[in-house]
């Protein structure tokens, strides 16, 4: 406190220099001083330089204080020294209010001139004492408290950034963990519908193999067919148990050629049917259903089922497909008895293997960005055969969206393909129109 006398001829400044002579003489590092406007009550450059030095001693002494000062060359000394941290206590500068908080790491503004205009001081005044002060001394404190309160805003800034950062950090953490477990599941998935589907097939098309051969080499025999009729029905039980509403179509199907034989059988002559199982006929100057067919291009030999409008029915073998009627080509008995030697020889166990596979493999998807109109519409047209054999009701087209060129060739074609039903783009947050999906008429 001030500790002025006249009794002991001490002035204001007199004391407080007593009081740190005291300091100076018995402080050491277990020391706590605390000193309020430390240099004041002298002229103050003179007063500035003598507590500065005051200042360094206690810092080499290692004393633990806190001291409080409006000497801009103390602040100073603080920003620099080793040991020494400047601190200020937080102002509203606008509502000319403290917020009593203390920062620390910055030394802090007097607010001298705005809380002498706060406080009513004529203005006149404060401009005459601006132009003794100096404007860039002025300046200089302006600016220091703006770059205090953008510090302030920014540190705010960061911490919510920090937040922000931890929390997506989680998230995307939590995603990929996610991403690898559903990647996981989905391969092992399909790993096991492959395997199931593979033996499901292998298991049908074989019993369905021996049933049809077992018909056939019955003939017209009664309690044979009769047989083999409750053997069908067995197994289209077990289908429709194991595979459902899409086997139950292979079933009816093979039921269809199984009541078809029948018919062809009680057609012909009693002898004929001992001596062969396909007597030769006059070709038919069209398609109807029991006639020798092949598919354009390939060599295996089956039998028509089911003639529609756009569509054909046909059994390979031990398998029955769906295909587009102009894919379908009819040949005389003579050349059908040459191709299914060949089958008889294990070719149509492989390409019922092949065919087997390429359905699994099938993807609905075709991507066809860079390539030209020609080269893409004939791309499409094999892709969509393959759809029908497969029956797969949607397909998904990828041709990008560039000037719209190779989107409006593809979607004319579409237009004039009898099998597909309708056509648009897909959603726009799967592509838009960049990719047309394409729904068939199976």
């Amino acid at each position: 406190g001030d500790e002025q006398s006249l009794e002991n001829d001490l002035s204001t400044y007199s004391s407080h220099l007593l009081n740190m002579k005291h300091f100076v003489k018995h402080s050491n590092k277990n020391t706590l001083i605390l000193i309020d406007e430390f240099g004041t009550g002298t002229e103050p450059m003179l007063g500035g330089a003598i507590a500065e030095a005051i200042l360094g001693e206690l810092n080499r002494q290692q004393v633990f204080g806190v001291i409080t000062t409006h000497y801009t060359n103390l602040k100073h000394f603080a920003s620099s020294a080793e040991g020494i941290v400047n601190g200020a206590m937080l102002y509203d500068s606008q509502n000319m209010t403290p917020l009593f908080q203390l920062e620390t790491g910055k030394p802090g503004s007097s607010f001298a001139f705005e809380i002498a205009r706060k406080i009513g001081l004529p203005e006149e005044i404060l401009e005459k004492a601006t132009e003794k002060v100096g404007k860039k001394h002025i300046d200089f404190d302006r600016n220091l408290r703006k770059i205090n309160r953008d510090k302030r805003y920014w540190e705010v800034k960061r911490e919510r950034i920090r937040k922000v950062e931890k929390i997506l950090d989680n998230m995307a953490d939590n995603y990929e963990a996610e991403l690898r477990e559903i990647k996981k599941q989905r391969k092992e998935i399909l790993e096991k519908a492959r395997k199931d589907a593979d033996a499901l097939l292998s298991g049908v098309n074989k019993r369905i193999e021996n049933t049809i051969s077992e018909i056939k080499k019955a003939q017209a025999e009664k309690e044979k067919t009769k047989k083999a009729r409750e053997k069908l029905e067995k197994l289209k039980v077990e289908i429709e148990k194991n595979s459902g509403d899409k086997d139950e179509r292979i079933t009816a199907k093979m039921e269809k050629l199984r009541r078809q034989e029948e018919k062809r059988n009680q057609k012909r002559p009693a002898e004929t049917k001992r001596k062969s199982v396909h007597p030769v006929t006059k070709e038919p100057a069209e398609l109807k259903p029991g006639d020798k067919v092949r598919i354009t291009g390939q060599q295996t030999v089956g039998d028509l089922i089911e003639l529609g409008e756009k569509n054909a029915v046909v059994a390979f073998g031990q398998l029955i497909t769906t295909l587009p009627k102009e894919q379908v080509k009819r040949i005389s008995s003579n050349e059908a008895k040459k191709l299914e030697k060949n089958t008889r020889s294990g070719a149509g166990v492989r390409v019922l293997s092949s065919f087997s596979e390429e359905r699994l493999n099938f993807k609905p998807e075709i991507d066809l960005r860079g390539q030209r109109a020609e080269e893409a519409i004939s791309r499409i047209q094999e892709f969509i055969d393959k759809a029908i054999m497969f029956e797969v009701p949607q397909l998904r087209i990828l041709h990008g969206k560039g000037h719209g060129i190779l989107r409006e060739n593809i979607r004319n074609y579409l237009r004039s393909e009898p099998m597909v039903s309708s056509f648009k783009d897909e959603h726009v947050d799967l592509g838009g129109a960049g990719i047309t999906v394409v729904n068939l008429e199976l």
